[in-house]
């Protein structure tokens, strides 16, 4: 074929009278087009950054991971002096790690965030192996009793009565809550696992009435021209006009239009969750609560309450979206937590005087 292919190049040269010198260019391969620019100059590469950002979208990682990844690969960065990672390895990122546990004293999460950012960089990205990290020094993890607390007073029961996490229940579409079936859909949950769980019919009631208020102000959104939101994946491009359905707006929207920083388009996102978690955290002062609480304590009181009726653990464990590793680990967890059984009860009575536990609203 190659001998072929320098005949021809050979007579067409011949044929169209080209000098000895253009006749080799037919036949000797060609420089890759993109490497030169304009003025003949070479074009300079992507900066680092840049190619981390392109990787994460490739991979559809969520926009907090992209900006927690790339803030934490600046930190390393500026940390060894502004030295390119690819000449850099395993003994600079134990010694950074080391560094977020010893002296900025980062909790265990943290430093596990700031790991997983350094492995994707040098896995992903750089393409080099970094081994065993064997001389780490750990974050410590706090051995706190965890405590159930309650926020406003729809967002409270859905967090307790379906065991969803506080994104998870921020991310809910209209089109995953069905009434008839008394069952929530949560989609790309963590893992990006999807699972079905138990909606409560005590909020039945106040979630629809919720969904009217939420469909008003669609309406008007649709009326001056907006009434759009985020679709994920490639539905945007394959269904154009989806984002502005009823199906696909948000359970909890946002009060005001939000500015995506992809496209720069304005839309209405869900409502932040520090808003909640700001609820969360008053509601637990006023509740007389000294001990730490979170939304995310809501999620093991809604387990706690299954296994203190008589569920079994896989099922539990199938509403949670765990694995089976996980909800071992989980389990010992709400052992603690059913002995504070009664705090957990007071904090749900003042958000509603009608409080009843999943198991028996569901």
């Amino acid at each position: 074929m190659q001998k072929n292919g320098q005949h021809f190049s050979g007579n067409r040269a011949q044929r169209i009278g080209v000098s000895g010198q253009e006749r080799n260019r037919f036949s000797r391969p060609q420089p890759v087009s993109g490497s030169i620019g304009q003025g003949g100059r070479e074009a300079a590469p992507r900066k680092l950054l840049d190619r981390v950002r392109d990787v994460l979208r490739v991979n559809h990682y969520s926009l907090r991971t992209e900006e927690a990844y790339l803030g934490w690969i600046r930190r390393f960065i500026l940390f060894n002096g502004k030295k390119h990672p690819q000449e850099m390895g395993a003994a600079e990122v134990e010694l950074y790690l080391t560094h977020l546990a010893v002296n900025e004293r980062v909790s265990t999460s943290t430093q596990k965030q700031a790991l997983n950012a350094l492995v994707f960089l040098y896995h992903k990205v750089l393409q080099k192996q970094l081994g065993q990290f064997t001389n780490v020094a750990r974050a410590k993890t706090p051995q706190r009793l965890r405590v159930m607390s309650g926020t406003h007073q729809l967002m409270a029961t859905l967090l307790f009565g379906t065991g969803m996490r506080l994104l998870e229940c921020l991310r809910l579409r209209v089109k995953d809550v069905d009434f008839a079936r008394n069952q929530i859909e949560v989609r790309d949950g963590k893992g990006w696992k999807d699972r079905a769980t138990m909606l409560p019919e005590r909020v039945k009631t106040a979630l629809a009435a919720h969904l009217e208020r939420v469909r008003e102000i669609h309406r008007r959104d649709v009326a001056s021209g907006g009434g759009r939101t985020y679709l994920p994946g490639a539905l945007e491009r394959k269904f154009p006009n989806a984002n502005r359905e009823w199906a696909w707006q948000y359970v909890f929207p946002a009060v005001s239009l939000s500015k995506d920083p992809r496209t720069n388009e304005y839309r209405r996102h869900h409502v932040h969750e520090n808003s909640l978690q700001k609820a969360v955290k008053k509601a637990v002062e006023l509740a007389g609560i000294v001990k730490p609480a979170t939304c995310h304590t809501l999620r093991h009181s809604f387990a706690t309450e299954l296994l203190s009726a008589g569920y079994d653990i896989r099922t539990v464990q199938e509403l949670l979206g765990h694995s089976p590793r996980e909800i071992v680990q989980h389990v010992k967890l709400l052992l603690c937590v059913c002995l504070t059984f009664a705090p957990r009860r007071s904090i749900l009575r003042w958000l509603n005087p009608g409080f009843a536990s999943p198991a028996a609203s569901a």
